[in-house]
């Protein structure tokens, strides 16, 4: 499986990609499951292998790639009818044309149904590979015609060994605390190694503390913090983006379509993880408070969490957790305004967190 040496574990996924190349290839794939664990890097590597030129497939220039992920907030109809547009062109150059559809599952209703037309009877050159975080939104009708190939989260030791490789000077008892945060996602151990990481995970601690430390809590305020952190790292990924595709000859508008595309991308993940890391403080605060330490996320946190647990929060932060959780769904589902969702947030979290004994 040395042509998906670069991802971690994933036996079974590696396994019923390696025999679509032995054999051949079916018309559409789905790799699914949770995000950071490997999938995009998998479908490059399987896009590479059947197209046979990885360096033009890693840098998106080969012709008989085409690449889709969202824009904006979604994948729309118009999207994808460009695609279909493009899908019944033959080959330039290799004997298949390959159709990456990143983050998959933010396909709009439209556009999934116009999808579903060619993956009835797409044409014999054509391979589709779909990428999506969650099955949920995409509809049975696309689930049942494509070959399913699933991924999961990595183990703790997997995490660790990655850190270990990509920051050797990192002290034992740092990695191991960033490997339990990073809960079995590569992207949010990469996120954690970040030289301005440390501050945002900071932030992110101080805010999940303030809605029950703080007796002049601000709604307003918290959400502010966790806009400014997603910005920055929608900031970051621009300029990334700008510097790999220096020495590119793209169109100006499909380069700055990239850009864009990477910024607000970036924006997302990160405004997603600063609400999975709310979800995982108020839930290490239950888990402490039940006498499970060595279960708690935060594990380099653990006088914080003991300090936190000694105020008697009653089941508010088991609720708190709930809340968060219920947000990060919200806003990975639906098209909202993510500072009006996170202060409405933040407004309840104050409220659960507040009402047993904060501030005795």
């Amino acid at each position: 499986m040395e042509r998906f040496a670069s991802v971690p574990e994933q036996l079974e996924a590696k396994r019923l990609l390696e025999a679509a190349l032995r054999d051949e290839p079916a018309h559409a794939y789905l790799l699914h499951g949770p995000a950071g664990v490997g999938k995009r890097t998998a479908a490059t590597a399987f896009a590479a292998a059947l197209l046979g030129d990885e360096r033009r497939v890693q840098a998106r220039t080969h012709p008989d790639l085409y690449v889709l992920e969202p824009l904006g907030e979604m994948i729309r109809i118009d999207d994808v009818r460009a695609l279909r547009h493009d899908l019944h062109m033959r080959p330039f150059e290799a004997e298949r044309r390959v159709y990456l559809i990143l983050d998959a599952q933010r396909m709009n209703e439209d556009a999934a149904d116009a999808l579903l037309k060619d993956l009835e009877e797409p044409p014999p050159y054509a391979v589709l590979v779909l990428v999506a975080s969650e099955l949920g939104p995409l509809p049975p009708t696309i689930l049942s015609r494509c070959q399913l190939v699933p991924f999961r989260r990595l183990s703790e030791r997997a995490v660790r060994e990655w850190i270990t490789e990509h920051a050797p000077e990192r002290r034992e008892t740092e990695i191991r605390a960033l490997s339990r945060a990073s809960a079995g996602r590569l992207d949010r151990a990469r996120r954690l190694l970040d030289s301005a990481a440390a501050d945002r995970r900071e932030t992110l601690i101080a805010t999940a503390r303030s809605a029950y430390l703080d007796s002049d809590f601000e709604p307003g305020d918290a959400a502010a913090a966790l806009i400014a952190i997603s910005d920055e790292h929608g900031q970051e990924a621009k300029e990334r983006e700008q510097a790999a595709l220096e020495g590119i000859d793209l169109p100006a508008r499909e380069a700055d379509q990239r850009m864009r595309r990477a910024q607000r991308g970036a924006e997302r993940e990160e405004l997603l993880a600063g609400l999975e890391a709310l979800e995982s403080w108020y839930r290490d605060l239950v888990v402490v408070a039940a006498g499970a330490e060595s279960a708690a996320v935060h594990a380099d946190r653990l006088d914080d969490l003991r300090e936190d647990v000694a105020r008697d929060l009653g089941d508010g932060p088991l609720h708190a957790a709930e809340v968060a959780r219920e947000t990060w769904r919200t806003l990975e589902e639906f098209n909202l305004n993510p500072s009006l969702a996170l202060e409405a947030l933040f407004v309840r979290l104050h409220r659960e967190l507040r009402g047993a004994h904060a501030w005795s």
